[in-house]
């Protein structure tokens, strides 16, 4: 799942409420250590376009 959700992340990229709308999805289906290794890579890959809402979503979601 972890594999997909990067995959899926990669291809939406260019639309904000679609990224925001996935890894919302994806941070609900992953356990919590695909969850964290999810963060660091959209940070990573992302964070210059989308921080705020990578941010957003990991913070608003834990458990």
């Amino acid at each position: 799942m972890y594999e997909m959700s990067k995959k899926v992340l990669s291809r939406v990229s260019f639309d904000r409420r679609l990224f925001r709308k996935e890894l919302l999805k994806f941070r609900r289906w992953l356990k919590p250590k695909e969850s964290l290794m999810l963060k660091a890579w959209c940070l990573t890959t992302f964070g210059h376009l989308h921080r705020d809402i990578i941010i957003e979503v990991f913070e608003s979601t834990l458990s």
